[in-house]
């Protein structure tokens, strides 16, 4: 390897490094949403978070130009009666650990939905957490009957 490869090397090898350590070690999996008509009120959004991190951090909010806002949501079991409500602190992400936002647990509420969202579409969004800041995301928009 020449002296001009090598720097390059090393110079590629920091980059990704400092990228790590912005974000953390926090990613996102699989981030998708059921298609809805223009005039829905609210689509539901489903993905993974990964935190590889040594240290826990915290999901706040998400951001994004497909809905007028995003809500954190979590449905569960009171006494034989799923209610959902809304986790307006965020949820947790362990270190080393992943939290599922699914159909029927913790999801995402897209708040007015600002176009149709298509079988077969995208949109970008932003997750911002405690600790690794602003994580990027690309959401795939499935079928309405759709499950995780």
């Amino acid at each position: 390897m020449g002296r001009n490869t090598g720097w390059l090397l090393a110079l590629l090898l920091a980059a990704s490094a400092g990228a790590m350590a912005k974000n953390g070690g926090v990613r996102v999996e699989n981030a998708w949403t059921r298609a809805v008509p223009a005039v829905a009120p609210v689509a539901g959004g489903f993905l993974t978070v990964v935190n590889d991190g040594g240290s826990a951090d915290r999901l706040l909010r998400i951001e994004t130009d497909a809905a007028q806002r995003v809500e954190i949501h979590q449905m569960r079991n009171d006494g034989g009666v799923m209610r959902m409500r809304a986790l307006p602190d965020g949820v947790a992400v362990p270190a080393h650990g992943r939290v599922e936002f699914k159909p029927g647990g913790y999801h995402l509420m897209l708040i007015q939905p600002k176009r149709a969202l298509a079988e077969g579409g995208r949109f970008d969004a932003t997750l911002v957490f405690q600790r690794a800041g602003r994580v990027k995301a690309t959401f795939e928009v499935r079928g309405m009957g759709a499950g995780g």
